[in-house]
């Protein structure tokens, strides 16, 4: 099948395809089983991050032309732009699933965490011990009351709070079972560059929105980082830059008590009015009304 022809799944088509989530709010899905996802055996691209992990059953499928086998206690991670094909399972079969949008993973993985999900996309398959898996089902649990539970449910950040208690703490786990030993220096020029600026990218605290100094950080020249960028993510670097910044500023405008200004000063913006046109270019809104439509506060 030609590249052309491969269907795309955005994050805003999950709901379209699979009725049964136990959480939405539009950039984090949770499910607990794709059995009844249709069209699921076909090839299909996904234009976002998600995560499997079995809790009974076997699961195969074939990862941008890798064979993968998940039996209970497994997990995959899924990266955007991979492509999926030939998914099959057994009869009895339980997973659960989260799925979550590049930017939203931007603001949850510090440099650390992102540094073991690179690794972990060299081999997306990792065995989890069952006393690891117990701790992200009670995660998933706590997720599962908090929904059933509105009347107990603080916002929408408190649910994001345990999101990323699980993020961290599935991550932590992994990194048990990688070895990462003599795994940079077998990396060709490109690989290593593109781990380096994603890296500089999460620690980024004055959140720099220039590609030339990310190059010259990187010892490379703007033209050469964008070309990386975009083999290894369909993204450019100034792309990147951007989803990175965006996210921090969503976050400091839902989740803060900083005024607009005060928002635009912690980002590094010198000049309001541009801050507020760099929000609207990138969320379709100025800062105040982003903050409205999202009910900042609740």
């Amino acid at each position: 099948m030609g590249q052309n022809k491969i269907a795309q799944i955005d994050l805003n088509d999950v709901p379209e395809v699979y009725h049964n989530l136990k959480y939405n709010d539009g950039e984090i899905y949770f499910a607990d089983n794709i059995t009844s996802i249709p069209g699921l055996m076909k090839q299909f691209k996904v234009n976002f991050i998600a995560y499997v992990m079995v809790t009974e059953g076997r699961l195969l499928l074939n990862l941008n032309g890798v064979n993968y086998q998940l039996d209970k206690n497994s997990s995959l991670f899924v990266d955007r732009k991979m492509v999926v094909d030939n998914v099959k399972h057994t009869e009895r079969f339980s997973c659960l699933i989260c799925a979550m949008s590049t930017d939203v993973g931007f603001g949850f993985f510090n440099k650390s965490l992102l540094q073991s999900i690179m690794h972990i996309m060299a081999n997306p398959v990792i065995k989890l011990g069952q006393d690891e898996v117990d701790l992200m089902l009670k995660y998933y649990e706590l997720l599962a009351f908090k929904m059933d539970h509105p009347e107990m449910n603080f916002g929408r950040e408190t649910v994001r709070d345990i999101i990323r208690c699980f993020a961290y703490d599935l991550l932590s786990n992994i990194n048990k079972h990688m070895n990462q030993d003599g795994s940079e220096d077998m990396l060709r020029q490109g690989d290593r560059v593109f781990r380096k600026f994603m890296l500089l990218l999460a620690e980024n605290s004055n959140m720099n929105r220039s590609v030339k100094s990310y190059a010259d950080e990187l010892c490379v020249s703007p033209k050469y980082l964008t070309s990386v960028c975009r083999k290894h993510s369909d993204y450019t670097a100034s792309e990147l830059i951007a989803t990175s910044v965006i996210s921090r500023i969503k976050q400091l405008l839902l989740y803060s008590d900083l005024s607009i200004k005060e928002v635009a000063a912690e980002m590094g913006f010198d000049n309001l009015s541009f801050f507020g046109k760099y929000v609207k270019k990138h969320l379709g809104l100025s800062p105040n009304n982003y903050r409205k439509q999202n009910g900042y506060g609740k």
